[in-house]
């Protein structure tokens, strides 16, 4: 009875509203059925932030960038006043990457429609996530992947979905050079996992140099650093020690698979050790 997931968190995104709820909804109902993720806090409906000035618990940091992500796709999905098709298709391949709790699914649509509100104060939330996060860099890195990704998804980012995100990173202190590279690295890493199956050997390397974030003159020594600075970002290990709800580690483990493909491919056509 595996669609009993599929059914059931499609009905959860129809009582939401609208066609990115229905989505989300059997997206969340199909890992459902995958029996995937095991945060138990996911499902909390309590405060996200504790009421001790700036001390928070794993708990409590975790909640927090669970929920913020939410609040933040939403708030993205409906940055031009409506919902297209380009936007179902990028949340339905960011939500495959993703593995949820059955406890997680109700709370994530909330979260996801409450950002789409007009009156929704994401500036708030994204503060008080970048106050939960502070002296942890990479996880608001992590944070800002997650809405970048959303929207490469697409084949346009409109004006008002980049001033939206702009607004997020201002909020969270990330310079717009700093965005400006992880959007170009972003964009290199979606080219190469696309290219792998059919492209030549000359089109994918290119692509792998450009997923590490350096250029093809690079040193070998350059190119190993770049590796292990990359994975050491997004190794799963690392995330859960910073912080980030388990549920999300399937992502970290996708994109540190992409990493390593890249450096390989690098390795293998330098014949470094």
């Amino acid at each position: 009875m595996a669609w009993i997931g599929k059914v059931g968190g499609g009905i959860l995104g129809l009582l939401v509203g609208g066609p990115v709820g229905a989505l989300i909804g059997s997206a969340l109902g199909h890992q459902f059925d995958r029996g995937a993720g095991s945060a138990g806090y996911l499902g909390h409906d309590g405060p996200a932030a504790p009421g001790d000035g700036d001390t928070y618990s794993d708990e409590d940091r975790q909640r927090l960038f669970f929920q913020t992500a939410f609040y933040g796709l939403g708030a993205l999905a409906k940055a031009d006043g409506r919902v297209s098709e380009a936007e179902i298709e990028a949340a339905r391949t960011l939500m495959s990457e993703m593995r949820l709790r059955p406890e997680a699914i109700q709370r994530a649509i909330e979260c996801f429609t409450e950002g789409k509100r007009a009156d929704f104060p994401l500036r708030d939330r994204v503060r008080l996530l970048r106050r939960a996060c502070r002296g942890q860099p990479e996880l608001l890195r992590t944070f800002v992947e997650i809405q970048m990704d959303f929207l490469l998804g697409k084949p346009a980012i409109s004006g008002a979905e980049r001033a939206l995100l702009l607004s997020m990173t201002d909020t969270l202190g990330v310079g717009r050079m700093d965005l400006a590279r992880l959007e170009s690295i972003l964009r290199a890493r979606r080219s190469f996992r696309q290219q792998r199956p059919v492209a030549s050997p000359g089109q994918t390397l290119g692509g792998a140099y450009r997923a590490l974030g350096i250029e093809a003159a690079a040193t070998d020594a350059e190119v190993k650093t770049a590796y292990r600075r990359l994975m050491n970002q997004h190794h799963p290990d690392k995330q859960a020690a910073r912080g980030l709800p388990e549920s999300m580690l399937e992502a970290a483990e996708e994109r540190t698979h992409e990493i390593r493909a890249a450096y390989e491919l690098i390795r293998e056509q330098r014949g470094m050790k």
